[in-house]
């Protein structure tokens, strides 16, 4: 970042100008840390499945898993905003994320998977908030959205990689090996974080304070003024449904297919995962740019719009081509909501000093809804059927676009 001084000899930040070692160790970062966080997941729900495991034990423990994650997420944000080496909680992150897939591919007994997502589940969702507080850190307010959109490309490109090599490995070798590769992507994506410059990263721009300066933390809002945004609480209601409805379709999809002993799963499963992460490969940057141009509501609507559309199409067919091809809009809400979610939040927080405070408050809520969704869909499917399933699936993401259309206000500072 460059420093300036004003009329009056005061120094006032101008541009933030992080290296290019470091913008392209991001890069990295997210590229690799997608491909360690593919196994878990659709690829988890049938690895279990195929070691007889029933629908309810496997919805049981993501649902366990998800739990953890979300008890980590508001104390996660708070330690962000305090903290100076965001680099060193990603760095702890991807070491017990690679230590729970070990864990899984070793020992996959109930108590021991259990305790393996428990830890995911803390370091995971954590791991999303410090790689958002870095790129704030790194780029500032102005430059976020096509930040979060490069973030988005580089992620979606490691889940395609990643998504590619896993199924082949799975279908040649087993399920098994899939948690041994995602442990051992953790040792790059170590040495892609240490091309970013601690230095790069400015300590109040990284919590919506761009003005402070200095080695002291900067100043912050109470906490009870967060909690009274009506902005960001239907926002986190808004992500709430969504996630009720979206997180346990692929692993629905993926357990389905799993026990009708399809000789091609693990390859149609990795298909399942490959077409979204392509659509925000290639839609990501594009959405980074429009969301300054339209504002951000207007992408929010579409991306919330096609969860309902797909859940349909998902709950008409298990043909595997049909499913592929439906998750295009599985890319679209990907890629809205991944661009989106911290650009609405730092909008919302703008000078607040507690930008990382409210991710983990939406991630919170986010998860309970993703927790609920796994646990609320296998029952539904295992009494129901999997048509009934998929159907509660869309009655739930259309209240969720319903609320978005009619509650939630436009964030960008100049619309």
């Amino acid at each position: 970042m460059t420093i300036a001084a004003d009329s009056t000899g005061l120094a006032r930040a101008v541009e933030p100008s992080p290296s290019g070692a470091s913008l392209r160790g991001l890069d990295e970062v997210n590229l690799l840390l997608a491909g360690a966080l593919s196994g878990f997941g659709p690829y988890l729900a049938a690895f279990l499945a195929q070691q007889s495991w029933t629908q309810q034990n496997i919805g049981f423990v993501l649902t366990a898993g998800g739990f953890a994650g979300l008890l980590s997420q508001l104390p996660g944000g708070a330690l962000l905003d305090v903290i100076r080496s965001k680099r060193v909680a990603v760095a702890l992150g991807a070491g017990t994320v690679a230590a729970g897939a070990l864990i899984i591919a070793i020992w996959p007994s109930f108590p021991l998977v259990l305790v393996a997502l428990e830890l995911q589940g803390i370091t995971g969702g954590f791991l999303g908030l410090a790689i958002a507080a870095i790129s704030l850190g790194l780029v500032g307010n102005a430059a976020l959205a096509e930040r979060l959109g490069r973030n988005q490309r580089f992620a979606s490109m490691g889940g395609v990689l990643a998504a590619g090599l896993m199924g082949f490995i799975a279908y040649f070798l087993s399920y098994r090996a899939i948690f041994v590769v995602a442990a051992a992507l953790v040792l790059p994506l170590l040495l892609a974080l240490g091309r970013i410059q601690s230095s790069d990263i400015h300590f109040g721009r990284a919590s919506c304070i761009p003005d402070h300066h200095g080695p002291s933390a900067p100043p912050r809002a109470r906490l009870g003024s967060l909690w009274k945004t009506p902005g960001l609480l239907v926002f986190a209601g808004c992500v709430f449904l969504f996630q009720m409805a979206n997180a346990s379709m692929l692993p629905l999809a993926g357990e389905e297919f799993a026990y009708s002993k399809e000789a091609f799963s693990s390859l149609i499963v990795s298909a399942l995962i490959m077409v979204p992460q392509i659509i925000v490969a290639i839609m990501a940057p594009w959405t980074g740019r429009q969301a300054n141009t339209w504002g951000r509501r207007p992408l929010l609507l579409v991306g919330f719009a096609a969860l309902p559309i797909r859940a349909l199409v998902f709950a008409w067919t298990n043909d595997p081509i049909v499913l592929i091809v439906a998750q295009v809009l599985d890319g679209i809400s990907g890629t809205m909501l991944g661009v989106l979610t911290a650009l609405t939040i730092a909008d919302l927080t703008s000078g607040t000093g507690r930008f990382n405070l409210a991710q983990g408050f939406v991630g919170t809520i986010s998860g309970i809804g993703a927790s609920l969704s796994t646990t609320l869909s296998g029952v539904v499917a295992g009494s129901l059927g999997r048509a009934a399933g998929f159907l509660g699936i869309a009655a739930v993401a259309l209240a969720a676009v319903i609320l978005l259309w009619l509650l939630m206000p436009e964030t960008h500072p100049s619309k």
